[in-house]
């Protein structure tokens, strides 16, 4: 009876591990690179919708924003902004949706480092705002990859629209 009850545990147990390494070979692998993207459409995403909550939960505790831009007067200048500042201009109410439509992506990663270089063209609603480049730094901490700079240009000529 004993050597029944250890057959029966050995076909069962070789019946779950069978299961198991089936899930396991079955689920493709998602890339670095693919979390990362899909960290910075989320931030976008969050923009669009008016959804501080959202934009929040990708950004690391120490964010860092930076705009360059030039004044009328022909003089660059760089504005500094922060985490509460950001996430509360994104979740106040406003009258038109803010959509910042990214092209060029481009993603570098070097062990829990990545920055990700893009275009961009702003939009309220549908009218066209200003463009540039975004410049994001993000790194991959125990609570997955996090955005902890962003550094963008605006300018509103010479833009592809």
């Amino acid at each position: 009876m004993k050597n029944l009850i250890v057959f029966g545990f050995l076909i069962l147990s070789s019946s779950i591990f069978a299961q198991n390494e089936e899930v396991k070979t079955s689920a493709e692998p998602v890339s670095p690179e693919v979390v990362i993207r899909a960290t910075i459409d989320a931030m976008f995403t969050g923009m669009r919708n008016g959804d501080s909550s959202m934009v929040a939960n990708v950004f690391h505790k120490d964010l860092r924003l930076m705009s360059s831009y030039t004044t009328k007067k022909g003089e660059s200048k760089i504005h500094v902004g922060s985490l509460i500042e950001f996430t509360t201009a994104v979740g106040t109410p406003h009258d038109a949706i803010w959509d910042e439509r990214i092209s060029n992506v481009v993603i570098q990663k070097d062990d829990n480092l990545a920055q990700v270089w893009m275009d961009y063209s702003f939009y309220l609603d549908d009218k066209f705002s200003h463009c540039g480049a975004n410049s994001f730094q993000l790194v991959n901490s125990k609570d997955g990859w996090k955005i902890i700079s962003i550094t963008d240009t605006r300018r509103s000529t010479d833009c592809a629209e």
